[in-house]
C-alpha cells in the first residue's frame, strides 16, 4: 500500500479509526488507539464516528481500526451501516488492508469482536492486531492495551 501525502508533503501512513458509541466507553478506546498510532513517526490518524465514515475514508487509509459496543450480541447498527455502505464498492480495493478491532459490552464485548472479525474477513482485511475488549467502561489497563494495539497497527503500515 502506498502511503498518503501528509500536510507537509512527506509520505504518511494513514490509520483510520471508525467506531460507534452511545455511552462514550468505545470512544475512550478509539482515542487510546489514536494515541498509540500517532506515537509512530510517519503516521496520520483519522477518527470518524461510523455514520460519518465514507467509502473514500476506507479507500484512502492504509490501515483501519473498528470499534463497537456489543448490542444484543452484535455490533452497533451504525457500524453495520458503514460496512453495508462500503462493502460492494470496496471489493478488490481493500484486500489485505491491516485491521484491528475493539469492543465494549456489559459482558465484555467478546461477541462484538467475533462479529467484527467475521465481517473484516468478508472484506478480506488482514488481522494485524488482536482485538481488545472491555467490560463496560475501559480500565486504565484496557486503555493501555488499546494504545499498544494502535501502535502495532501503525507499525504494520509505516514504511
Amino acid at each position: 500500500m502506498s502511503p498518503n501525502k501528509g500536510i507537509y508533503g512527506e509520505n504518511m501512513a494513514r490509520v483510520l479509526i471508525v467506531y460507534h458509541t452511545l455511552s462514550g466507553n468505545t470512544e475512550k478506546m478509539a482515542q487510546a488507539y489514536a494515541e498509540g498510532a500517532k506515537s509512530v513517526k510517519g503516521t496520520e490518524v483519522v477518527i470518524k464516528k461510523a455514520l460519518d465514515a465514507t467509502l473514500e475514508d476506507l479507500l484512502g487509509c492504509d490501515a483501519i481500526a473498528l470499534g463497537s459496543a456489543d448490542y444484543f450480541t452484535y455490533i452497533a447498527g451504525a457500524l453495520k451501516d458503514f460496512f453495508d455502505r462500503t462493502y460492494y464498492p470496496s471489493q478488490g480495493k481493500v484486500t489485505g488492508k491491516p485491521y484491528a478491532a475493539f469492543a465494549t459490552g456489559g459482558r465484555g464485548g467478546e461477541t462484538a469482536l467475533e462479529v467484527l472479525d467475521r465481517i473484516c474477513g468478508s472484506f478480506k482485511f488482514y488481522k494485524a492486531v488482536d482485538g481488545v475488549a472491555a467490560e463496560k467502561a475501559p480500565s486504565p489497563e484496557v486503555l493501555a492495551k488499546c494504545s499498544e494495539a494502535g501502535k502495532k497497527l501503525a507499525n504494520a503500515v509505516v514504511k
